[in-house]
Parts: structure tokens; C-alpha cells; sequence
């Protein structure tokens, strides 16, 4: 099968698996902290898993984007350090946009709230109903697992989803692109971008750039304001 095809196969047996019999609460806590564990593995230019490593780095280049920013040393970093046991985890349930930060940004900076929220669900349902050249296509798993796994690399773990649909769904060379871009973009390179999906068109691949810096953003926000809330409280 090519590269779609299989893609697409994985889609449609996930959805009739989840016809058929769905994972316990304590299967998909098992799998979010298993693939939590495994994105601290995925490194800018190259991701590592035991035994194999695959690199990019020949193809870096290097940037100095120093003299735009007032702070150089400030940047992304994972949010526990690697071989730990116990790593933290934001529990969406308890802090939500849709029920928190939503109405507390509101409070903040009027009506900015409904601004965000609207961004965020018009790139989220952002879709042509297609992949490649196949049309009618419901894209709403494959949409949700990006969205999602941008969250788990940034410790948020929604209890009603389950994160095996991301480690069938992702690929490696995409979950490098994806911490890539939305950790450290300024070291994204051309054949990063053309390392996955290679049958797709080149707008249904800035679709899932916009889509992983929306989720970056939300998550962000989750922090940040839950923060404030419970500084207000």
C-alpha cells in the first residue's frame, strides 16, 4: 500500500474498532503516559527510539535569531526530563478552555475570548473533506490525533480520548516535523516538511501547520490562565 493508502486503511480500523468495543478509562491513561514518555524521545532534526536513531541534523540550518529577540535563552523545553517516572500531567478535565480559560480571558481583555474560540474552531473543522486525490473523506480522527498530540507533548491528557489513535496515526518522520515546528521552528527544514505525507497537497500540509500552532497556542493559554485563576482564587 502507499503511503495514503495505508494512512487511510489505519483511519477506517480505527473507527470500526471503536464500533466494536471501546478502551477502559485505564487503557487510555496506560497509552497517553506511554506516548507522553515516548515525545520527550522525539528530538528537533531527528527523532531517537531505542534501538534505531533517525536524524535530520545534517540538514539543520543553523539560524541566529538572536538579534530579533530580547532574550535569546528563552525557548521551549520538555516539561520533565527523560527517564523520569512520574511525569506531570495537566488534567484538561480540571481546566478547560471551553468551560475556563474562555470565560476568564473574557474577563481580562473584553471579548478577546470570542476571537480566540473562533480561530480555534475554524482552523480545527478547517477541511475540504479530502486526502490527496481521494474526496469525501472524514478527516476528523486524523485532525483530532495532531491537535491532541501537540497537547501530550506539552503534558495535557484529555480522559475521554484515546492516544493509541495517535501512535497509529502519526508516523515518525511526522512527530519529528511536529515537535519540530511547533517547539522549535526556526529549525524547520525543507526536507522535514517533505519527509511525510508526500502524496498530499501542499494546502492539506499547511493545514496541519496551522493546526499544530493553534493547539500550541491553546495549550499555552491552559497554562497561563489557570495560573491566573488560581492566583485569583
Amino acid at each position: 500500500l502507499s503511503e495514503l493508502e495505508a494512512l487511510m486503511e489505519r483511519m477506517k480500523r480505527l473507527q470500526e474498532d471503536k464500533e466494536d468495543e471501546e478502551a477502559s478509562q485505564e487503557e487510555m491513561a496506560t497509552r497517553f503516559e506511554k506516548e507522553k514518555k515516548e515525545s520527550l524521545l522525539v528530538i528537533s532534526g531527528g527523532i531517537c527510539a531505542f534501538p534505531v536513531c533517525f536524524s535530520f541534523d545534517d540538514e539543520i540550518v543553523s539560524t541566529d535569531v538572536s538579534r530579533y529577540i530580547e532574550d535569546p535563552g528563552f525557548g521551549y523545553k520538555d516539561f520533565a526530563r527523560r527517564g523520569e517516572d512520574h511525569l506531570p500531567t495537566f488534567r484538561a478535565q480540571d481546566y478547560t478552555w471551553e468551560n475556563h480559560g474562555f470565560s476568564l480571558v473574557n474577563r481580562l481583555y473584553s471579548d478577546i475570548g470570542h476571537l480566540l474560540d473562533e480561530k480555534f474552531r475554524m482552523v480545527y473543522n478547517l477541511t475540504y473533506n479530502t486526502m490527496a486525490t481521494h474526496e469525501d473523506v472524514d478527516t476528523t480522527t486524523l485532525r483530532r490525533a495532531l491537535f491532541n498530540y501537540v497537547h501530550c507533548m506539552y503534558g495535557i491528557r484529555y480522559d475521554d480520548y484515546d492516544y493509541g489513535e495517535v501512535n497509529q496515526l502519526l508516523e515518525r518522520s511526522l512527530k519529528v516535523y511536529i515537535k519540530t515546528v511547533t517547539c522549535y521552528p526556526e529549525r524547520t527544514t525543507k526536507r522535514m516538511y517533505d519527509s511525510y505525507w508526500r502524496q498530499f497537497k501542499h494546502s492539506e500540509k499547511v493545514h496541519v501547520n496551522l493546526l499544530l500552532m493553534e493547539a500550541r497556542m491553546q495549550a499555552e493559554l491552559l497554562y497561563a490562565l489557570r495560573a491566573i485563576t488560581r492566583h485569583l482564587t
